[in-house]
């Protein structure tokens, strides 16, 4: 399979060559240059298969010119020894939990199996590569995890100052080794903005730049292994499979949208937002409006113009009613956003985090939308996209219950935390990274 830039569907490049440019030179996004029909390959999967079975599977089939079906289990292996649980969480509605990997986010998945596939690649080549990534939470704490002393790697962080959960800047700020963090006096959109424009900076272009935001094809393609995983679970009972996804760069939405698009039984999506809506805007008007971000309990969504909106349009064709006939959009605020960790613990008993929350909401609005709704045949999954004690303190207030943490988490809150401060413009992040690399 070959990729081609969202600005240049002539510019086509391997694998190989998309998650080491991170993106193209023109400043667009790798998409897939052809959507294979590999509904035989899903159809001959059993809800038995494992988590790490499926997912060599389809990365075989996508990835064959660029990796052998041996070296790709071996990769999936070495980046997957975790996997997605599921809870029932009553009225059809099931919690697919992306949070059991070592960073507790979902990124983990996107994150490892890119850091696996960039050391295989890199291996017996004299070639580095420098990790260059803006973060709004979780990305951050899992590419710093997931590339922590890999060799011939380094990795920069650009995370928004005070804007961050406090466990996860813990986890981006704590590892040192290859791993530095970026203070940014600023938004996420004004962390990815310096991102992107760095790509692009001439002065740069000697240092061997590549990201692992999910604008990096490395990161987003293994993201569609858990829905994947998902639909072998409940295909055989249901046969209207719903998700609900928390978006804020829409990396995650995307990949399950490319899923579908290659033949995985899908009927709906939910891009599910927080008061930062300028996508299911666009779902209901086809006028997409990018503003500055608004600060939320679901921080990691806080996003005013998601890189990821770029490749949906393209898919899509930038016809907003041929999305909206696969994408459902809904924005939740934040007092549904608490009121919801709070009912689901009273409930269950159980915590959830407020970016799965968000998801919950919508998940549960989309049900009261349905004009004919049989439980014999649909199942609402909500994509769970980090463990609630990254949000000890939303949580807790919400429930009035002190959570107790995983170890991996619990450690993290001894260390000491160190970061570089600089201001939010290109030219600071570009005086760092020529002072530090060059």
């Amino acid at each position: 399979m070959k990729f081609y830039s969202t600005r240049n569907k002539n510019h086509l490049v391997s694998f190989k060559d998309a998650i080491f440019q991170g993106i193209s030179p023109d400043g667009g996004l790798y998409n897939p240059a052809e959507m294979p029909d590999l509904s035989n390959l899903f159809n001959s999967m059993d809800e038995n298969i494992s988590f790490v079975d499926s997912s060599a599977k389809l990365a075989s089939e996508i990835l064959k010119d660029d990796l052998s079906s041996e070296r790709i289990k071996n990769l999936c292996k070495k980046a997957f020894p975790f996997k997605p649980e599921i809870t029932d969480a009553g009225n059809n509605i099931f919690i697919l939990e992306l949070y059991h990997g070592p960073s507790s986010a979902f990124k983990d998945f996107g994150a490892f199996f890119l850091a696996a596939a960039m050391e295989e690649l890199l291996a017996g080549d004299d070639r580095k590569a420098i990790i260059l990534t803006a973060t709004s939470g979780d990305t951050g704490s899992a590419v710093a995890q997931a590339f922590h002393n890999k060799k011939n790697i380094e990795v920069v962080i650009l995370y928004p100052s005070g804007r961050v959960s406090p466990l996860q800047e813990k986890q981006l700020t704590t590892l040192g080794g290859n791993v530095t963090a970026l203070e940014v006096k600023g938004s996420f959109d004004d962390c990815q903005k310096m991102v992107k424009e760095a790509f692009l900076c001439k002065e740069l272009s000697k240092l061997p730049l590549t990201s692992a935001n999910s604008i990096n094809l490395g990161r987003l393609i293994p993201q569609s292994f858990y829905y994947v995983y998902a639909v072998n679970k409940f295909r055989k009972k249901y046969d209207n499979l719903v998700f609900s996804v928390p978006s804020g760069n829409f990396g995650n939405l995307t990949a399950g949208v490319l899923a579908a698009k290659w033949g995985l039984p899908v009927n709906k999506f939910i891009a599910a937002t927080n008061i930062n809506k300028e996508v299911p805007e666009y779902l209901e008007s086809g006028i997409f409006s990018p503003r500055p971000s608004a600060q939320t309990y679901s921080n990691a969504m806080d996003v005013g113009n998601p890189s990821n909106f770029e490749r949906l349009k393209d898919i899509f064709n930038d016809d907003y009613k041929k999305m909206g006939e696969l994408i459902a959009g809904e924005w939740v605020n934040d007092d549904d956003t608490f009121n919801a960790v709070k009912s689901y613990y009273e409930k269950t008993k159980k915590f959830i985090d407020p970016h799965t929350a968000v998801g919950y909401v919508a998940s549960q609005r989309y049900i009261n939308k349905l004009k004919s709704f049989s439980k014999d045949s649909t199942a609402l999954i909500t994509l769970s996209t980090a463990h609630p004690g990254k949000f000890l303190e939303v949580v807790e207030k919400a429930t009035g219950v002190k959570q107790i943490l995983p170890p991996q988490l619990e450690k993290i809150l001894t260390l000491k935390k160190v970061s570089v401060l600089i201001n939010n413009t290109t030219d600071a992040l570009t005086n760092f990274l020529l002072e530090k690399f060059n």
